[in-house]
């Protein structure tokens, strides 16, 4: 089987989801009908560039991917662990794949090819803002915040349209690895973030998020001094 072009290297792991707070004003979805409804879900984290046997301490977005099973089908809510991405226009998308993975010649990244792309993209500069924050390099997935990055639209059953983010927050809080730290870590196990999600499912300490969501009337797009459909920007 060919390794993914991004996102190869992963873990997954199944759970539920349990509706909290009454939403049936936002959305017509079976599965957000009630509080206490509970989904099956499935969730896959990853690394983004690196190849499938890298190591999870380097610096690189994490994918935050669920797959909800409801009662009307599939739905998935794919993310990253950063709020923002680098590029607006899905054109430039495989340029900048190219760019970041490593030269198919040396199979080495080079930082001038990294740099040479993002140079002609400078709302980019917002993502990089996060990358090499402390966020960069989470603990492990269990203390790794998630973000659905595009804005979605929920429809009420009377036809009434909302925008919405939505934000999972890690109930152990979010945690996050040194350079120094990465280094050594990484160095003893670079399967780390894979073991720490296995071992503690196993010993029954069960990983756990919340869902948030923001939302806005449409009617209210163009009151901002920014495009909030913009996957570069965050809402205030």
């Amino acid at each position: 089987i060919p390794e993914r072009v991004v996102h190869a290297r992963g873990a997954s792991a199944k759970g539920f989801f349990e509706v909290t707070h009454d939403v049936s004003h936002l959305t017509c979805a079976d599965f957000l009908r009630a509080p206490g409804v509970q989904t099956p879900l499935i969730v896959r984290f990853s690394t983004v560039i690196h190849e499938r046997g890298s190591p999870e301490t380097l610096r690189d977005p994490r994918g935050f991917a669920v797959k909800f099973y409801t009662r009307e089908g599939n739905f998935d809510l794919v993310g990253n662990n950063f709020p923002v991405f680098f590029v607006r226009d899905g054109l430039k998308f495989p340029d900048m794949v190219h760019a970041l993975k490593p030269n198919p010649k040396s199979h080495i990244q080079e930082n001038w090819r990294i740099l040479d792309f993002f140079s002609y993209v400078p709302e980019s500069l917002h993502m990089f803002s996060f990358l090499f924050d402390d966020v960069g390099i989470p603990q492990d997935y269990r203390h790794m915040d998630g973000f659905g990055v595009n804005t979605y639209t929920l429809i009420s059953k009377t036809g009434k349209a909302h925008y919405v983010k939505f934000h999972w927050k890690a109930t152990c809080g979010e945690k996050c690895l040194l350079d120094e730290e990465a280094i050594r870590v990484g160095g003893s196990n670079h399967s780390h973030a894979t073991q720490d999600l296995y071992d503690s499912i196993a010993a029954g300490n069960y990983p756990g998020w919340k869902l948030y969501i923001q939302t806005m009337d449409p009617e209210h797009e163009d009151r901002f001094d920014f495009d909030p459909l913009d996957v570069t920007k965050i809402w205030p």
